[in-house]
């Protein structure tokens, strides 16, 4: 089994990714795509005059603060027309892909957070009204019972809390709950840079390789959205999976390339 995580950001080529699944899938791969869609969310959300709004943690991660409004808009985007957009390419190549929320049968299910810490102008806030959570189940016989009779999955945020309440869930620890659970082969986080760089945005420092024991070790060099992608990386090979790889999302066959180890290899 393998896990394809295609982030969201602004350079990924759609195309040569759905094209590359196409053909693992036709050889008899088992594939799951998680796939997220940020940038044209932040688009659509500043075109209906509710733009995003981002909070950085006291430990330093940077989220996505989900009011009710926003969660409407992140459904709209990430369940209507990156899934669907994702979907249909990939039908049209001949894989009949099945696109699913991780609300769609509680695939991914855990804990809703209704309050988030927020540093800002050096003080800590807490907002409230948050719809974010964290993934502690996967639904795998769902999803089994599709890759059994043939379907390619392509799953994206939102999950369910236990309450069944819509929740904004990180796709990339989404992915690697996902890759622990299926005791997956790879677990590949693909994004619109080379893999985790040394000197960020220095694309020629990339880090070739990263020892599975000492991947938390290496967050000072993940930025933005990377620093969630290396918290993944590690709760991943914590659950057993095998290998897991920080892959380009811009180049021809980017799955087949990140199994082929170009990009930030973790094992």
């Amino acid at each position: 089994m393998i896990i394809v995580k295609v982030g969201g950001s602004l350079g990924i080529d759609y195309a040569a990714l759905c094209e590359d699944v196409a053909a693992l899938y036709k050889e008899g791969r088992k594939l799951i795509v998680v796939h997220g869609g940020s940038a044209e969310t932040n688009r659509v959300a500043a075109a209906l005059g509710h733009p995003p709004k981002f909070v950085t943690s006291p430990s330093g991660y940077t989220s996505r603060f989900t009011d009710r409004k926003t969660l409407e808009i992140f459904e709209m985007v990430y369940c209507g027309v990156q899934n669907k957009g994702l979907v249909e390419r990939l039908q049209r190549l001949g894989v009949n892909a099945v696109g699913l929320s991780g609300l769609d049968g509680r695939i991914f299910e855990g804990k809703h957070k209704d309050t988030v810490r927020s540093v800002e102008d050096g003080k800590v806030k807490v907002l409230r009204g948050d719809h974010t959570g964290t993934v502690e189940r996967v639904n795998t016989g769902l999803l089994t019972l599709l890759l059994d009779n043939g379907y390619l999955p392509v799953l994206t945020p939102p999950g369910s809390s236990y309450e069944g309440v819509a929740v904004n869930v990180d796709g990339d620890r989404a992915a690697a709950a996902l890759a622990v659970a299926f005791g997956a082969e790879a677990l590949l986080l693909l994004s619109n840079v080379p893999g985790l760089l040394r000197d960020f945005p220095d694309e020629a420092s990339l880090i070739a390789e990263i020892p599975a024991g000492e991947v938390e070790a290496y967050l000072e060099f993940a930025h933005d959205r990377m620093k969630k992608k290396v918290l993944g990386a590690a709760e991943a090979v914590r659950g057993g999976v095998k290998r897991v790889v920080f892959g380009d999302a811009r180049v021809s066959k980017p799955v087949t390339a990140a199994l082929a180890g170009r990009g930030t290899v973790v094992r």
